[in-house]
């Protein structure tokens, strides 16, 4: 496969924006791929106190949003130097942030997106829903950056998860350039599909693209699956998880299965998932 064509990374405040957006530049450049870096953060508003009925609600604090403007656009000119290669910069100028996202990232082949820091306070410009929103929304493959940890410049230990469903086909479809480059792939797969008539031979299907090097894990239980998978990401010291993330809106609430929230809670590795 030629890897992707459109790799589109978000932008925001945080200390980590600038990890995110130099791992796309490093894998742009054997894809030849077209990088965009969008800022996409809240308004910010000062806390209002309870002072009495009818108060208005307080203007945007400008201070707050310029200085992570400015910050942002540090991370973008030090990434783009370094790499020396082109990125477009595109600006939400705040609107709302996932819709705006959302709707960019449904061109894109491959999105950039940051795991949610509690320690770092700049975070507060982004929803906390931020990355599984715009998975689900978009319906387009995302690569989760942790807050926190080395990422290697290209992924040489991967740890493929898999179940029957349309997320993982997903998740592993938008993985084949990862895993072809990969020099082990570790597969573990969910308990039950044994039993079906036709049982799905994921190890068959990586031969095809030429991925030979398959370590085959005792399968997960349902219980505990984020907790095991995270497990295992460990022992076999990989620098990737591919799975699927489950969840649907409701009304206005995002529900989401217990072992993505699990990974997207506590991960400390880069993780592809897709919708």
């Amino acid at each position: 496969m030629n890897g992707f064509q459109s790799l589109l990374v978000h932008l925001d405040g945080t200390l980590r924006a600038g990890a995110r957006l130099d791992l796309a530049l490093r894998l742009a450049l054997p894809w030849r791929a077209r990088v965009s870096a969008l800022l996409a953060i809240e308004r910010s508003h000062l806390p209002l106190l309870p002072l009495g009925p009818g108060i208005p609600p307080l203007p945007p604090d400008i201070r707050m949003e310029a200085e992570h403007r400015r910050h942002a656009l540090a991370v973008y000119d030090q990434s783009c130097v370094l790499s020396g290669q082109p990125c477009e910069w595109l600006d939400s100028d705040g609107a709302p942030v996932v819709d705006t996202f959302t709707r960019r990232a449904l061109l894109a082949d491959l999105l950039f997106l940051g795991q949610r820091d509690p320690d770092d306070l700049e975070g507060s410009d982004v929803p906390g829903d931020f990355v599984e929103s715009v998975i689900i929304g978009s319906g387009r493959p995302a690569l989760v950056v942790p807050h926190t940890g080395e990422i290697a410049h290209s992924p040489d230990i991967v740890l493929l998860a898999w179940k029957p469903t349309r997320e993982c086909a997903r998740a592993l479809a938008a993985a084949i350039p990862f895993l072809q480059n990969a020099h082990h792939v570790h597969l573990v797969e969910e308990d039950g599909d044994e039993m079906l008539p036709i049982p799905v031979k994921v190890r068959d299907y990586l031969h095809l693209y030429g991925i030979e090097r398959v370590h085959e894990h005792a399968r997960l239980t349902e219980q505990d699956a984020g907790e095991q998978l995270l497990s295992i990401a460990s022992d076999c010291d990989a620098d990737l998880l591919v799975m699927g993330c489950y969840g649907h809106s409701r009304a206005r609430e995002l529900l989401l299965g217990g072992a993505t929230r699990t990974v997207l809670d506590s991960m400390t590795l880069p993780v592809l998932m897709a919708h």
